[in-house]
Order: structure tokens, then C-alpha cells, then sequence
């Protein structure tokens, strides 16, 4: 177990915040997450979501409904809560965390009058071209558990984004990552939004077959994805681009990486940045 110095339970509301999913599988696990970070750091988490999650049916959830920041941050200032560090379960510093997050903080001391929410750092940490080298690692691992022989091309697979900085960090762990491998890692995005000014997302997953140093045999995603969901689950987006691939035979085999939200050192990252944030308090909450 670790403590978490500068914070009371009973006054510093701490929330496990992950962009949302209307799949119940990516909330089940976001509040295995938060418990089991409860559990190390001995303060209690909150497991919220940004967005979507509310949607979902309660009997869906085991009866238990979630819950997104907007709505969990009311209730606990109307409790008479002030003080808030919402910690991240993004891998880098998407618009969500610079924009809409900010903006909703905003919008509830508007309402509620002032208080303290101060958002940690994203796992990947405060630079995104010298990263986190943990995420790298933990990713290199996935890969040896699925391909011990070494004989798969690599490709390191994010959503897409319409954040130059999230792409740079992207990058920047595939280079890590051919570093503790000692193998290749090609860089590719899932999706990305129409417009030249979104072209630095490729190469797309869709499309590796065309990249001159790949060849038409077995691809392994390396998926740099935390939760299951709609894009990185069984069936979801990522795997029906890969059952495509295998079809028009750019490749004979695609397979995927386990994802990174079951990691075990995932939660020595959240515990970190957590500490970190909560000594920005610089007093006891």
C-alpha cells in the first residue's frame, strides 16, 4: 500500500475519470480500476466518466447506474465538498481534459461558487515527446504475450485524433517501444476526421498493406486503447478492420494486444500521478 500525503477522505472528493462508453464492459472496469486504486493508495476513488456512461441502464450495471462529472461534481458540492482532484484515465492530453473538462469546472463554479478541482496529468505524463517510458514497456509486454516468437509485424494502434500532441505521443511510444523490443513499430490510427490539416493521423490501420516495408504476412495491433468498448472490444472497430485486412489478403493473419486498462502497472501510474496532484494541495483538504 502507498499513502497519498495532503489529502482527508472525507474532504478531498477524488475521481477516476474516463471519456465514457455506452458499453457496460468499460464501466465494470473503470470501477474495478478505481477500487483497486482505492485499495493501494487507501483513499476512496470515485469511478466517473466525461460523457456517455449515464446513458447506459442501470439494471445493465448490476443495478448500480453511472455517473458523469457534471452530475457527480453537483452532488458533492451540494454535500459541501470543495476540494476535487480528478484524475485522468486518458493516455495523453486529449482536447477533452484541455477543453471540455476545464469548461465544465467552469460552468459549475458559475453555479456553486468557487472551489478547488485541479486535473492531474494524463498517464503519459506532462510531455508528450519524452513520455512515460511505463506506457512503453507495458505495451511491449502485451506484445511478447502475444507474439513469444517474435515472427508478427508490429503496428501500435490508437483511436485517431484531431490533437497533434496526442499523435506526437503516439509516436513517440511506438519509438520506445522498438527500442525495448528491438523490432520495428509502425505508428497507425484507427480512424481520423476528413481535412488536410488531420492528415498527420496516417497511416491508417485500413491502409498499412501499402507501406513499403510491410509485407503480407502476420500483423499484430498493439492496441493503445485502455477499455473495451466500441472501438478496442471484441467485435469493436479495430478488430473488424483487421477481419477485413485478412480478407482482401493484405495480411494473413491479424491478431490484437490485450488491452492496457488490466495492466497491473497502470495503477502504480494513477497512484503517482495522484501524488503528485494532491502535493499541488500543499496543505491538508
Amino acid at each position: 500500500m502507498r499513502t497519498v500525503t495532503n489529502l482527508s477522505d472525507l474532504k478531498t472528493q477524488i475521481y477516476l475519470v474516463d471519456n465514457g462508453s455506452l458499453a457496460p464492459a468499460a464501466t465494470f472496469q473503470l470501477r474495478e480500476l478505481a477500487s483497486a486504486l482505492g485499495v493501494l493508495v487507501q483513499k476512496k476513488i470515485k469511478a466517473v466518466s466525461l460523457l456517455h456512461s449515464h446513458k447506459i441502464s442501470a439494471e445493465a450495471l448490476h443495478g448500480i447506474p453511472a455517473t458523469i462529472v457534471k452530475r457527480q461534481m453537483r452532488k458533492d458540492l451540494a454535500a459541501g465538498h470543495r476540494h476535487f482532484i480528478l484524475l485522468p484515465l486518458f493516455l495523453g492530453p486529449s482536447r477533452a481534459l484541455s477543453d471540455y473538462l476545464p469548461e465544465v469546472i467552469k460552468e459549475l463554479k458559475s453555479e456553486a461558487g468557487d472551489f478547488t478541482a485541479i486535473i492531474a496529468d494524463p498517464l503519459a505524463g506532462a510531455s508528450v515527446s519524452e513520455p512515460d517510458s511505463r506506457l512503453a514497456a507495458m505495451l511491449s509486454e502485451r506484445v511478447q504475450s502475444a507474439d513469444p516468437d517474435a515472427t508478427m509485424q508490429i503496428a501500435l494502434v490508437d483511436h485517431g485524433t484531431p490533437a497533434p500532441e496526442v499523435n506526437t505521443l503516439r509516436n513517440s511510444v511506438a519509438v520506445q517501444m522498438s527500442s525495448f523490443l528491438a523490432r520495428p513499430v509502425v505508428a497507425a490510427s484507427m480512424e481520423r476526421r476528413d481535412g488536410p490539416e488531420f492528415a498527420f493521423n496516417e497511416p491508417l490501420l485500413e491502409n498499412l498493406d501499402k507501406l513499403p516495408e510491410m509485407n503480407d504476412g502476420a500483423l499484430l495491433a498493439a492496441m493503445f486503447f485502455l477499455l473495451p468498448g466500441r472501438h478496442a472490444g471484441d467485435g469493436g472497430d479495430v478488430a473488424q478492420i483487421g477481419e477485413v485486412l485478412v480478407k482482401r489478403r493484405a495480411f494473413k493473419e491479424f491478431a490484437r494486444t490485450a488491452l492496457l486498462g488490466g495492466h497491473p502497472v497502470l495503477l502504480e501510474i494513477l497512484a503517482d500521478r495522484l501524488e503528485a496532484t494532491a502535493n499541488k494541495l500543499n496543505k491538508p483538504c
